[in-house]
């Protein structure tokens, strides 16, 4: 196996059809693991962020450290377009399209990003001003297409190798019949173009149900796996699907975000700053069924993205060291 050294986070070579990366990067905590210690001297940025009311320093690193990032990953994906369009409604740039370009700037033949769709595409509810408000623009295919879809295909062309469609969370009064999702579903996949890089993230338990996976492996749409605050295990989730893989592109998409059980500000802040691993929060049964599922998806003949998140376990390198050697041992039982 070329390019693998697991010891110093260098996971290209585990296997031609495992993608290794993570979700989001340019995290200060990773200088010594993925970046170089001196690099980006002077260049670190530092911002303040409010998760569950409590402030937090992030420190980052410049765009062009996704170089060196690649040097050890062979996918990344992006979240910073989850919280915005990359075109206004008049057509007009936003932030997000100027950071979006500049990534292309950095990125190689080969390199591969995974983008989260903007939330007010795929949410049926936002947080606004304190509470949550309908989504006007819910399953907007227009809206997808133009302000997003079309801008993101035109700046990053062949490094764009998938784009998940992420749903909050419904809490019991809130929910549709999964009848009623699997249509509203249909439609919206009906209008926009047929792309093989498509996945969606369903965080309702009930809603992953044939009527759902139905649409989904009608429009070639992947299942994405996800373990996160209160879906059932991974192994769970595939098994709801009867194991397919349901992606027209043979493509598989498995995010690590946060630990079962444990919500978004608590992992956050236990995770912060990302520099070690955090062993009350990383759980065994993610890494076996993890590389179970990477080994499971080799075997039907699917490329497999392992999107690892800090929150998952303290330190997203850390955690893929974990898996790949899970992987490894499980190839010579």
């Amino acid at each position: 196996m070329s390019n693998l050294d697991i010891t110093n986070f260098q996971f290209r070579g585990l296997h031609p059809d495992v993608f290794m990366g993570t979700a989001s990067d340019r995290y200060s905590g990773w200088l010594g693991q993925i970046y170089s210690e001196n690099r980006y001297s002077g260049r670190i940025t530092r911002r303040k962020k409010i998760v569950g009311g409590k402030s937090y320093v992030e420190e980052v690193l410049p765009v062009d450290s996704v170089e060196e990032y690649f040097q050890h990953f062979r996918v990344l994906e992006l979240d910073f377009t989850f919280y915005r369009l990359l075109l206004e409604q008049d057509g007009q740039a936003t932030p997000n399209y100027h950071v979006l370009k500049k990534y292309r700037q950095h990125l190689k033949e080969g390199d591969r990003i995974i983008l989260k769709v903007p939330q007010v595409i795929c949410a049926q509810k936002l947080w606004r001003r304190g509470k949550f408000i309908e989504n006007q623009s819910y399953l907007d295919a227009e809206i997808f297409c133009r302000q997003f879809y079309e801008p993101a295909v035109e700046i990053l062309g062949a490094t764009l190798t998938g784009l998940i469609f992420e749903q909050e969370y419904q809490r019991k009064k809130d929910r549709t019949p999964p009848e009623v999702l699997a249509k509203e579903l249909d439609v919206f996949f009906e209008k926009i173009p047929r792309d093989s890089r498509f996945h969606l993230e369903l965080r309702t338990e009930p809603y992953l149900a044939s009527p759902v996976f139905n649409v989904l492996e009608k429009h070639g749409v992947g299942q994405v796996l996800s373990h996160w605050t209160w879906l059932p295990p991974l192994g769970k989730q595939f098994a709801k699907s009867g194991r397919r893989f349901l992606n027209s592109g043979g493509q598989s998409i498995v995010r690590l975000m946060t630990p079962r059980g444990r919500r978004y500000e608590e992992a956050y802040a236990q995770a912060h700053p990302f520099g070690a691993l955090v062993g009350e929060m990383l759980n065994p049964e993610m890494i076996h069924e993890t590389a179970e599922l990477m080994w499971t998806a080799l075997d039907q003949g699917n490329r497999i993205n392992i999107i690892i998140n800090n929150r998952a376990g303290g330190n997203a390198p850390l955690i893929g060291q974990q898996i790949a050697w899970r992987f490894i041992e499980m190839g010579t039982e």
